[in-house]
């Protein structure tokens, strides 16, 4: 497999984060169950998980790390998650992060298959958090096209049972959708 660059989508996710200011913590978000706190504190804790997965080092309490909760968010959280979120993409550019088994949220797989993880969380969350905040996102094609190729195979009815509670149930995608709205919908969320 052809090392993913999540450089440009962990950029956007990081200035994202930079961008939240303490009076938006509370916002609601796409995510049902996270404020833009928990969101966030998930962010971060993702960023530290799949970097460990590419680097084949997990940490036993990684596997909490990303649940989400804002008041675990310290000072300087800011800064420690855009550095986090700059780790996870430099983690991956490292071709042997790819091969074999990895693990990540306690979770067991393939090396190839955390990094499509890993890039369709910052993708999506980026979308969330944008979203959330009222701002514009974007993302490049070939970011979502990856997160689509994640997205479709737990798209089906046979295998709602593996989407909870991670991903909200596939909504309808739009006649003429972008590829975007559509990896949005088989997520769960209306883009």
């Amino acid at each position: 497999m052809t090392p993913l660059d999540l450089g440009p989508a962990t950029t956007t996710l990081r200035a994202l984060v930079a961008s939240v200011r303490d009076d938006q913590l509370r916002l609601p978000t796409p995510c049902p169950a996270y404020s833009v706190g928990d969101l966030v504190d998930h962010v971060g804790g993702l960023a530290l998980a799949f970097a460990e997965a590419a680097r084949k080092e997990p940490d036993p309490g990684s596997g909490e790390g990303g649940s989400g909760d804002a008041s675990r968010l310290e000072e300087g959280w800011r800064e420690r998650i855009g550095a986090d979120l700059g780790q996870l993409a430099e983690a991956w550019r490292d071709p042997a992060a790819y091969d074999g088994m990895t693990a990540a949220g306690g979770i067991d797989l393939p090396g190839e298959v955390a990094a499509a993880v890993a890039l369709n969380e910052v993708v999506v969350h980026g979308w969330d958090l944008a979203t959330a905040l009222g701002r514009p996102f974007t993302a490049r094609e070939t970011d979502v096209a990856a997160c689509l190729s994640f997205a479709r195979p737990f798209s089906t009815p046979e295998t709602a049972a593996e989407r909870a509670p991670a991903f909200g149930p596939v909504l309808p995608v739009p006649e003429g959708a972008t590829p975007l709205v559509e990896l949005l919908a088989l997520l769960g969320r209306r883009g």
